[in-house]
């Protein structure tokens, strides 16, 4: 199975929860941490994490949202 090329572009299913892209949020930068992965999968890590953070920050900009409208 050939490896994704570090321009392809991966996303994050938008239905992933919130907990669940933190995990692997911590995860990826653990693995980062440690310093036993491969440039290529250390870039691949990172781009995997910006999504991650990005998806994350959507999910709380929506919860934000729906406690205006509660609180409305």
């Amino acid at each position: 199975m050939p490896k994704k090329s570090a321009s392809e572009a991966t996303t994050v299913d938008p239905q992933l929860r919130y907990e669940e892209a933190v995990a692997e949020l911590e995860g990826l930068i653990a693995k980062m941490e440690s310093g036993k992965l491969s440039l290529e999968d250390t870039l691949g890590a990172y781009k995997r994490g910006a999504e991650l953070l990005k998806h994350c920050q959507q999910v709380l900009e929506q919860v934000e949202q729906q406690v205006k409208t509660f609180q409305g």
